[in-house]
């Protein structure tokens, strides 16, 4: 998880020939499938330099019952948004996504589409990477995720 992490940092900062990326936090809820069903509950920073290419690296924590015991795993992503409509802000609601996530059971690439960089609709295939599992069931195979991302800029004027 440290050699994705340390990937996507370095693809962040090298990406950019000049200029600077602005950022915004975002807090995450969700449901991921990973042959379980999970609730998620995390954090993203999303980096933009123009609003065509937008890059986001997150935390989560997993949760769900797995054989009839309550489990909680970690998992880091990142991800790259793609609209090639440039200087048409209006018109930027929807974005193609690729990306990847991993925890310490299982490692899964990943496609999909966002609205607004908000909410998420991705899909992927997950690769075991503990022969154990979790509560010895194994996470391999198809993995679905559906995410809200809200920036603490709007919660912040949500809650004022």
């Amino acid at each position: 998880m440290k050699q994705l992490l340390c990937l996507i940092l370095f693809i962040l900062a090298f990406s950019s020939g000049k200029g600077q990326f602005t950022m915004h936090k975002m807090v995450t809820v969700g449901y991921a499938y990973q042959n379980q069903s999970f609730g998620e509950v995390g954090g993203k920073l999303l980096f933009l330099k123009t609003d065509d290419v937008i890059y986001r690296i997150g935390a989560s924590a997993l949760f769900g019952r797995v054989n009839s015991k309550f489990v909680a795993m970690p998992k880091i992503q990142g991800d790259i948004l793609l609209n090639f409509e440039k200087n048409v802000d209006l018109y930027h609601s929807w974005y193609f996504l690729a990306g990847a996530e991993a925890t310490n059971k299982y490692v899964a690439p990943k496609v999909g589409v966002t609205m607004f960089g908000l909410l998420d609709l991705t899909g992927g295939y997950a690769f075991s990477i503990d022969s154990k599992g979790l509560n010895g069931k194994k996470l391999d195979g198809l993995n679905i995720n559906f995410t809200l991302n809200i920036p603490l800029v709007l919660l912040h004027e949500y809650l004022k």
